[in-house]
């Protein structure tokens, strides 16, 4: 597959999965489909900003399909693709800030295990 039509093909792939996966389970698909409407229809934020937040989350939790589904969704929302790399660059401060989280947890562990719990 060339790195032209890579993304093209795999939205292609994922909607026809998708469509066997609707079919094998209507009643999950049409509630997850409503909650969906409802998230994206409701609310201060714009499709455009909710399509952000998801792109992001996307790009840290590790969901290629979930990507290329919500930067489709931003080009017709009228994203730009300096605002995308803005989002990308909180996307991966978030990817690295919760291991300085974790990292402080696990010092702390091993302090209290040790006996210098403050």
């Amino acid at each position: 597959m060339s790195n032209s039509t890579r993304y093209t093909d795999q939205i292609t792939s994922m909607r026809s999965e998708l469509r066997a996966l609707n079919a094998a389970i209507p009643d999950t698909a049409r509630s997850f489909g409503g909650l969906s409407k409802a998230v994206k229809e409701n609310g201060p934020l714009s499709v455009k900003e909710k399509e952000y937040v998801a792109l992001g989350m996307s790009v840290v939790l590790r969901c290629e399909p979930c990507i290329a589904f919500h930067v489709e969704a931003l080009m017709k929302a009228g994203a730009t693709r300096e605002e995308m790399g803005d989002v990308l660059a909180m996307a991966v401060q978030m990817g690295g800030g919760p291991g300085l989280m974790y990292a402080g947890h696990a010092l702390a562990c091993w302090d209290e295990l040790a006996g210098k719990a403050d």
